[in-house]
C-alpha cells in the first residue's frame, strides 16, 4: 500500500485560515508519484487469478529472485484486470502487474525485464527508504509551514495582503513545498534509474537479454513523444523516456547476452498465455479480429476455443478444446478449460473427469484443485461432498488466500452437516477476501463449535483476534 503523509495536529495551523490551509496543500502534491493501490488507480480493484499464467511467471522469475537475493517465496505476484501498461511495487513484497505487460510484450524477455526493474526496486529496499523520506519531510514541511505562517502573519500586520506583498508572503510559504515535492521526485527519479541498473545486472547474471526492456522503454517513448514538449522533466517521478533509453541501451549492449532470444519452449507457453487473455478479457470480435479464422496456430485455437465456450454453444467449444488436448495431451490447462467449461455451463458432473485429468499433470496448480472440488460440491452426492472437502483442504492449505476455496470448502462442509468447520471456513474465506469485520463475526460464532483449544477453535480464535495493522 502507498504511503500516508500525517497531517501535523498544531494549533497553529487552525490560525492559518485559508492562505496557509492553500500552503499546507502543497504537501499533497508529495504523494501524486507515490505506488498505489490497485483500486486508486481506477482499476476497479479486480485481481485476476489463473495458474497456468501465474506459474509461467513464477518460472520467468526465479532466476532473477536467485540473481538478486531476494527470497522467492516472500514475493508475490499480483494480476490487475487492466490494458494499460504498467507494473508497480507497493510494499516490498507484492508486484502489481496489469495484464496490458502480458498482453503487449510479444517475448518472454520483454515481461521478464519489467519484472526484474520491479525487483530491483525490492532488493534495493526503495519503499523502505521512501517511507523514511516521506518521515523526514514531514518534519521538513511542518518547519516550513510556520515559517510561511510567520511571513503571512507578518504581512497581514503590515496590510500587505492587500497591497500586494501578501502574494508574495503566500508565495514563501509555497515555496519549501516545491522544493521538496522536487526533491522528492528527484530521490524517486533516482531509485528508477538504479532499478534499471539492477534489472540489468539480473538479467546479466542469469544469461538472459535487456532488449526486453529496452524494447519496453522504447514503446513508452514513442507514447509519450508529444506530451514530452510540455513536460518538466524536474516534476516526474521517473527519469524522461529519451535520457532513460539512452543510458539503458548503453547498459544493455554491453552484456554478452544482448541478442540472446527466448528458449523457444518459453515463446510458446508465452503466446499461450497471451492467447488465454485475450479469449477471456477480449470479446468474440476482439479475439477474431487478433486471431481470425485463417490463424491455425495453437495459441489462436486457444483463444477462439475460450471465446466460444463463453459465448456460443458449448457442443463447438468442446470439439475445439478436444482438438487442442488431441495436440498437446500433456498440457494440464488444455484440460483445465474443458472442466470449466463444463462447469460453467452447469454439467458439472462432466466437469470432473478433465479436472481429474488436469490435477494428475500439473499437482501443485492449487486454482485447478479448487475447481475440481467445486465442481465436486455441484453434483450433490454425499461421496462426492468427501472428495471435495479432501480437494478443497489441500488446495487451501497450499493458498491461504484462495478465498473462492474456503468458499468451497464452506458449502462441502455444510452438506456434511459440520457446521462449525463450514463457519470456519466463512471466516477464513471472509479473512482472505480483506473483509475482517465480517471474518472476525463468524470466526466467534465458530469458536462456540469447537471444544476450546482444539486446532479449529485455535484457528477461529486466531482470526477473531487478528486486528489489521495500520499503514503509517
Amino acid at each position: 500500500m502507498e504511503p500516508r503523509l500525517q497531517t501535523p495536529r498544531l494549533p497553529l495551523l487552525r490560525r492559518l485560515a485559508r492562505a496557509g490551509m492553500a500552503a499546507f496543500c502543497a504537501l499533497a502534491l508529495l504523494a501524486s508519484s507515490l505506488p498505489q493501490p490497485a483500486q486508486a488507480q481506477g482499476l476497479g480493484g479486480s485481481i485476476i487469478r489463473d495458474a497456468e499464467i501465474e506459474g509461467l511467471l513464477r518460472d520467468y522469475m526465479l532466476p532473477i529472485y536467485r540473481a538478486a537475493g531476494v527470497d522467492a517465496g516472500a514475493v508475490e505476484i499480483v494480476l490487475i484486470n487492466s490494458k494499460v501498461f504498467n507494473a508497480f511495487v507497493a510494499d516490498g513484497r507484492r508486484i502489481f502487474v496489469n495484464i496490458g505487460v502480458l498482453l503487449d510484450a510479444k517475448t518472454p524477455n520483454e515481461v521478464i525485464g519489467v519484472l526484474a526493474h520491479e525487483t530491483g526496486h525490492i532488493a534495493g529496499g526503495h519503499l523502505a527508504r521512501l517511507r523514511q523520506r516521506l518521515d523526514s519531510m514531514q518534519t521538513m514541511a511542518i518547519v516550513a509551514m510556520l515559517l510561511g505562517a510567520g511571513a503571512i502573519a507578518g504581512a497581514a500586520a503590515g496590510g500587505g495582503l492587500n497591497n500586494g506583498s501578501g502574494g508574495a508572503a503566500l508565495g514563501a510559504a509555497m515555496a519549501p513545498q516545491e522544493m521538496m515535492r522536487r526533491t522528492l521526485l528527484s530521490y524517486q527519479r533516482a531509485e528508477e534509474q538504479a532499478a534499471d541498473r539492477a534489472a540489468v545486472n539480473y538479467l546479466s547474471k542469469t544469461g538472459q537479454s535487456a532488449k526486453g526492456m529496452l524494447v519496453t522503454f522504447k514503446r513508452f517513448a514513442d507514447q509519450t513523444a508529444f506530451s514530452q514538449r510540455f513536460i518538466d522533466p524536474y516534476a516526474q517521478s521517473h527519469p524522461m523516456p529519451q535520457d532513460r533509453i539512452a543510458n539503458l541501451e548503453d547498459l544493455a549492449k554491453k552484456s554478452p547476452y544482448y541478442d540472446k532470444l527466448d528458449p523457444p519452449a518459453l515463446q510458446a507457453r508465452h503466446d499461450l498465455m497471451r492467447a488465454k487473455l485475450v479469449g477471456f478479457v477480449d470479446g468474440p470480435s476482439g479475439v477474431m479480429r487478433r486471431y481470425p479464422m485463417s490463424d491455425q496456430s495453437l495459441p489462436a485455437r486457444y483463444a477462439r476455443a475460450i471465446s466460444t465456450y463463453r459465448s456460443a454453444a458449448l457442443s463447438s467449444a468442446i470439439a475445439q478444446i478436444d482438438g487442442l488436448i488431441a495436440a498437446q495431451p500433456q498440457n494440464p490447462w488444455f484440460q483445465e478449460l474443458k472442466g470449466q467449461a463444463y462447469l460453467e455451463n452447469g454439467r458439472a458432473a462432466d466437469a470432473v473427469p478433465p479436472l481429474r485429468r488436469a490435477i494428475a499433470l500439473a499437482p501443485n496448480a492449487t486454482l485447478i484443485r479448487t475447481m475440481l472440488g467445486q465442481a465436486l460440491v455441484a453434483s450433490g452426492s454425499t461421496r462426492d461432498s468427501d472428495a471435495a472437502i479432501s480437494e478443497l483442504v489441500r488446495a487451501t492449505a497450499r493458498d491461504s488466500k484462495n478465498a473462492d476455496g474456503f468458499r468451497q470448502l464452506a458449502l462441502a462442509y455444510a452438506r456434511k452437516g459440520k457446521i462449525p468447520e463450514a463457519d470456519l471456513a466463512s471466516a477464513q474465506a471472509a479473512f482472505a477476501a480483506g473483509d475482517f469485520g465480517t471474518a472476525r463475526q463468524i470466526a466467534e460464532r465458530a469458536k462456540t463449535g469447537f471444544k476450546r483449544g482444539t486446532p479449529g477453535w485455535l484457528k477461529a480464535d486466531d482470526i477473531a483476534s487478528y486486528t489489521p495493522q495500520k499503514m503509517n
